[in-house]
């Protein structure tokens, strides 16, 4: 007990915390399990004797973005009752879950509508397993950041986390539209998505860039929105506004710091062409550097 509150841990803190750590491991599990059914193929078979390495990358990013809802779940603080404690976080914990399945669902059949995700994925196609993943992740963040926004547990606040998710969802939709046009533009009308059914690894990694940095300027906008969960409209408003002015700002810094960072380098050129993995990878730190820099600037 000394050395538990040496350190400002009580035993009913404790006992909260082993209660949350065993709720995230065992839903941790689970989603590893979902993987495997929702698309009806033993997730061990795929993992250890096919060695599927795109059904790896495409669980780790579902397992990796589980864990992100998780911790916005997970407060530290002691709950009124163990009881309490242990509702509260299987609540969020699997309305996370839900979100984390339904968010990859849309983004499937309206952001890369003209991919058959799970039958690549299957036939071990890296390239949509990595933006498969970055959905997740990204969808992750941004559930986590309307988690930590949102407060109590109640029908209200239920709406008003799955109104800020809806408004996610459209914003990486238009994301992956306008990424797809300047491709086009650049490759002379060519999809952006048929060259991620090619496995065309630098496009996705780059891609997966682009929407991880928007989920951290999407938990930038809740900075500056109040919470009430009985304001439906102003809420819709107000993610909407904000998201779409942090879209812009992100998209015009990253123009401007690709053009000094890689400087003297044909970004079209080494990435679309060439399929510079390399290349790719620093634009994809560019991308969620500036945008953790800006998340930052807006707390």
């Amino acid at each position: 007990m000394t050395f538990l509150t040496d350190f400002g841990l009580t035993l009913d803190l404790a006992i909260i915390l082993a209660i949350d750590i065993t709720i995230a491991v065992i839903l941790l599990a689970l989603m590893r399990y979902l993987q495997g059914w929702s698309v009806r193929v033993n997730s061990r078979e795929e993992l250890a004797e096919r060695d599927n390495f795109a059904f790896g990358v495409s669980t780790a990013g579902a397992v990796l973005a589980l864990g992100i809802v998780l911790s916005g779940a997970i407060t530290g603080e002691a709950a009124n009752s163990y009881v309490m404690e242990a509702i509260g976080m299987t609540i969020y914990g699997v309305f996370g879950l839900v979100l984390i399945k339904f968010g990859r669902f849309l983004h499937d059949k309206v952001a890369l509508n003209e991919v058959d995700k799970n039958d690549q994925i299957i036939n071990g196609n890296i390239s949509v397993a990595i933006v498969d993943a970055a959905a997740a992740i990204a969808t992750a963040i941004i559930i986590r950041s309307v988690l930590m926004w949102a407060e109590d547990i109640t029908i209200d606040t239920f709406i008003a986390i799955f109104t800020a998710f809806l408004i996610s969802q459209l914003m990486l939709v238009v994301l992956t539209r306008f990424r797809e046009h300047q491709y086009a533009k650049r490759n002379q009308g060519d999809s952006m998505q048929k060259a991620l059914e090619q496995g065309q690894v630098a496009i996705a990694i780059r891609h997966s860039g682009y929407m991880i940095a928007m989920a951290f300027t999407f938990n930038a906008a809740s900075h500056f929105i109040i919470f009430d969960p009985t304001a439906y409209m102003v809420n819709i408003i107000g993610w909407l506004t904000f998201s779409i002015i942090m879209l812009i700002a992100l998209s015009v810094l990253l123009a401007i710091v690709k053009k000094l960072v890689l400087a003297n380098i044909n970004l079209t050129e080494e990435v679309e062409k060439q399929h510079n993995v390399g290349v790719a990878a620093v634009e994809l730190a560019i991308s969620i550097a500036i945008a953790l820099i800006l998340a930052a600037l807006m707390a």
